[in-house]
């Protein structure tokens, strides 16, 4: 009794294991599907640590298509890390819509990080793409914001090492701010919005880059500020406080010319009162020595009482005619 108990045991053991080395059900299905793998391929497979799942059915699918891959070519991609499912949906993809797509090639954007399937989609049904709000200002200095929707298609020839989505929004924004700027007023730029759309396109923006434009839309444009009329405000301004400065420069000068002015006065005044100071010693010098008689001495005094006199009347002359005022 243990003997066979344990002989059981041993079988279906046997037939665990090679079912794990030889995946009996799908050998047979591949052959159900028209797909000749031998027994011993997958055997194979599972020595290289190779999943066989993950060969036979992509191999199913692809002949089902259509399609003749080698088993081989779907090995090396696996084990380069690549996804073997999605490089064959998308040559079914492919195929099915007329794009020429090699199956070298889709390998090689799959392993370049790009997702193939979705590539061949956007070629069949193209993308839009919406720029942000790119501000520009026209020759007459009004500022004009545009934003601007591109339809771009998948171009499979130069997706590996290809420009991705954020060069096409940079070309476009740069083909936005030269066709404003080079407008000579904002208004022509509203009236004929698509001015934009047919310089933009007309500069080649998807050389280099994996995609195709197809057409640029402008979606919206909105005037900004005056920047024209703000930089002349802030010149004046500008210009308004070099003319104050040479104005308080002016004045300062002036000022101390006027101080220079009155120290002169001062100094003279000082020389007068000194000259003046001298006077008397002069007149007795000159009556000591008889240069000048008793007389003519009465007649300087009388002159000089009279020179006082008339000085201040024309002082209260003017001291009332200050107070009327």
């Amino acid at each position: 009794m243990i003997p066979a108990i344990i002989t059981i045991v041993v079988i279906i053991l046997a037939i665990i294991i090679l079912n794990f080395f030889a995946p009996i059900g799908l050998w047979i299905t591949a052959l159900a599907s028209g797909v000749h793998v031998s027994i011993f391929t997958l055997i194979a497979m599972r020595i290289r640590k190779v999943n066989p799942f993950r060969i036979v059915r992509p191999l199913i699918k692809t002949t089902k298509a259509g399609i003749r891959l080698p088993v081989n070519a779907l090995e090396a991609h696996y084990l380069a890390g690549g996804d073997v499912d999605k490089v064959t949906d998308a040559i079914i993809a492919a195929n099915n819509a007329g794009i020429n797509l090699d199956f070298g090639r889709a390998c090689a954007i799959d392993l370049a990080g790009r997702d193939v399937l979705d590539a061949v989609r956007m070629s069949v049904n193209p993308k839009v793409i919406e720029t942000p709000a790119i501000a520009a200002i026209a020759k007459n200095g009004i500022e004009l914001r545009a934003k601007a929707r591109v339809t771009v298609r998948a171009n499979i020839e130069r997706l590996i090492g290809g420009a991705g989505e954020e060069t096409i929004i940079a070309r476009v924004g740069e083909g936005i701010v030269t066709t404003i700027g080079s407008s000579e007023t904002h208004e022509a730029v509203l009236e004929n919005p698509d001015l934009i759309s047919q310089t933009v396109l007309a500069k080649g923006l998807d050389k280099g880059t994996a995609f195709q434009i197809l057409s640029i839309d402008i979606a919206d444009i909105d005037v900004g500020r005056n920047i024209g009329a703000q930089l002349q405000i802030d010149q004046s301004e500008a210009d308004k406080r070099i003319a104050q400065a040479k104005a308080e420069e002016r004045r300062a000068m002036a000022v101390a010319q006027e101080q220079e002015n009155k120290a002169s006065i001062q100094a003279m005044r000082a020389k007068v009162i000194e000259a003046e100071a001298e006077i008397p010693k002069a007149t007795a010098e000159a009556l000591r020595n008889g240069n000048i008689g008793v007389m003519d001495y009465y007649k300087l005094q009388n002159i000089q009482a009279d020179t006082q006199m008339r000085n201040n009347i024309a002082n209260e002359e003017k001291a009332e005619a200050t107070i009327k005022q």
